[in-house]
């Protein structure tokens, strides 16, 4: 495991030396770079002898910077070694010596082959990664201002992804010198700056594509393609891949869905103490790279070719078209808005959210702000935003709190103090001139009251993200029917999870009639898996 100076967990003798065998001996010389930050991708490299300084190298405001230094018994690299993600630091020789050259063919194989080894490199690789993140003078900068949307949506993106980053507001001094340096100004904001690369008004997209993280073309047709990496995709992915299957994972926005932007999951299987959703998906996703399973994000697949019905294709936005074997369609469902003056206004000024994730929840500590929605979802944000001291109104059209909440989430924010429920109530009136400061909220009497507000949080449910399966059968709310729901005579025997392709499969919210947990989005991912085994196996 990694520490703090970015030692790792010494393998034993005996481990060293399995793991040489998969790798070829050289002899490498003093100042020689191993790799370089920009590469695009490169080798495991098990240091025998030699000692190898990894650095960031110098940027427009700051001198090349010595991150940690390595030695022998210990080896190099970190989770770009399963994202090919773009390097973003040098390795570079610092004692003459022999190292072993591990191409990542053979890492596969060791991560299959070797579960002890694998263990040590998964969990080191996550530290490092760790390290790299919270490590000042990232090869990664954004610049941006915190309260606009466009900020909000890249810095959520970057951290989803797990890519190691550096964040400066704009307004700051560091921020203005980064601004001086690129010759950018407001007008640019976001602006993401990475191996010497400055992206103007950055979007996950342009990042994702500077570092290497867009979707391209292989020789090989998957056997498995899952569309959405929410805990369903995510779980469909993870059982895919250490089946054996060719799994590639792909996503419109970020890893995790609606389930990452939970503050707070606490009736999770095996976390008596809750977890955030940004964890788990962190979780999820290392699992996932160590069973190989490519993840491309930002992605997004706008068409299903169902003309050969033996081999669909899922078609992207940028003209490209993944043939494969099998699809499991996982792109959940969207947030549903207020139909109210000004609240697209707010929103572009992020003002409005749907989601309590820790950044956006720290945008607000200790402000009044406002929570709309009855479900478990709208209850966990306002415990979250209530634990940062601020003043929360609970929104709810319904009567009873108890109607869609859990009844736990329900009895602790019924005793919390700066909790004010408002039951059978809804949102008239948005006001504010820059920003959002107060709500009216109106009453079943009728009776309108003013809130002090900075920021509303909305979950009051989502749409399905099917319209891009034209061909698949829906039920009258656009959810894609599955298994035992489809018209009769679809198959003759319909698998679980199976739509009326028969080599498209659907789980998670965009499947109708689920039921929107999280246990049971990953219980339908991993349980799609066995239909399409049974699928390629017919």
């Amino acid at each position: 495991m990694e520490t703090g100076d970015g030692k790792s967990t010494l393998l034993d003798e005996e481990q060293l030396d399995r793991l040489a065998g998969y790798g070829e001996a050289e002899d490498v010389r003093e100042g020689q770079n191993l790799y370089s930050s920009g590469d695009t991708a490169y080798d495991l490299f098990l240091l025998r002898t030699a000692t190898v300084d990894v650095v960031r190298d110098a940027t427009a405001i700051e001198p090349e910077r010595l991150i940690y230094r390595r030695g022998p018994g210990e080896f190099l690299g970190e989770l770009n070694l399963l994202t090919g993600q773009q390097v973003y630091l040098t390795a570079r020789v610092a004692t003459a010596g022999t190292v072993v050259r591990i191409p990542a063919h053979a890492l596969r194989r060791v991560l299959a082959e070797q579960v002890d080894i694998a263990d040590v490199l998964i969990e080191t690789f996550r530290a490092r990664r760790e390290l790299m993140r919270s490590a000042a003078g990232s090869a990664l900068e954004i610049v941006g201002r915190p309260d606009t949307a466009e900020t909000l949506c890249l810095r959520t993106y970057v951290t989803q992804m797990l890519l190691p980053h550096a964040w400066l507001d704009a307004t700051s001094l560091s921020g203005r010198a980064l601004l001086r340096s690129t010759g950018t100004g407001e007008d640019d904001l976001p602006i993401a700056v990475t191996n010497g690369l400055v992206l103007r008004r950055a979007t996950p997209g342009t990042v994702a594509e500077a570092l290497g993280l867009t979707y391209h073309a292989t020789e090989c047709i998957p056997d498995l393609v899952v569309v959405g990496a929410g805990p369903a995709g995510l779980a469909a992915a993870v059982y895919g891949a250490s089946e054996g299957l060719a799994t590639v994972l792909l996503d419109g926005c970020g890893i995790g869905g609606q389930a990452a932007k939970s503050a707070r999951i606490e009736n999770y299987l095996g976390f008596p103490q809750g977890v955030s959703g940004e964890e788990l998906t962190r979780l999820a996703m290392i699992q996932a790279l160590k069973f190989g399973v490519q993840i491309f994000s930002p992605c997004k697949v706008v068409g299903l070719d169902l003309s050969d019905e033996r081999r669909p294709a899922v078609e992207l936005k940028d003209g490209s078209r993944i043939e494969t074997s099998t699809v499991i369609v996982a792109t959940g469902a969207h947030y549903r808005r207020l139909d109210i003056p000004r609240w697209a206004e707010f929103e572009e000024r992020g003002c409005i959210r749907y989601a309590a994730t820790e950044l956006e929840v720290l945008r607000y500590e200790s402000q009044p702000v406002a929570v709309v929605g009855g479900a478990n979802s709208a209850g966990q944000a306002a415990l979250s935003l209530a634990a940062r001291g601020c003043t929360v109104n609970l929104v709810v059209r319904t009567a009873d709190l108890g109607a869609k909440m859990s009844a736990y989430l329900a009895d602790r924010i019924l005793a919390h103090p700066r909790i004010h429920v408002r039951t059978g109530s809804t949102v008239r009136h948005l006001d504010g001139d820059e920003t959002l400061t107060s709500i009216v909220v109106t009453d079943a009497a009728g009776e309108s009251e003013r809130l002090d507000c900075r920021g509303l949080f909305c979950f009051i449910g989502a749409t399905p993200e099917s319209d891009w399966m034209k061909d698949i059968a829906k039920d009258d709310h656009g959810f894609v029917v599955t298994d035992s729901r489809l018209p009769p005579g679809t198959h003759e025997a319909p698998l679980p999870f199976q739509t009326s392709a028969r080599h498209v499969f659907a789980v998670g919210d965009v499947r109708s009639s689920s039921t929107k947990r999280v246990a049971t989005a990953v219980g339908e991912g991993a349980g799609a898996v066995s239909s399409v085994h049974a699928v390629l196996g017919g």
